[in-house]
């Protein structure tokens, strides 16, 4: 007979990360930084040049 029963060791692996986790990832840091620097150039182009 198979043991199905969950190890006590392998619970704290399976807690949630939350959203500190994904901000450290740095494919998102670098998406996040290029979107921001398009919306910061928009809006300084319409502040000072239009």
């Amino acid at each position: 007979m198979l043991d199905t029963k969950q190890s006590e060791a392998a619970s704290p692996k399976d807690e949630p990360r939350g959203c500190l986790f994904a901000l450290s990832q740095p494919p998102l840091m670098i998406f996040l930084a290029v979107i921001g620097c398009l919306i910061l150039m928009a809006a300084l182009h319409d502040l000072l040049w239009l």
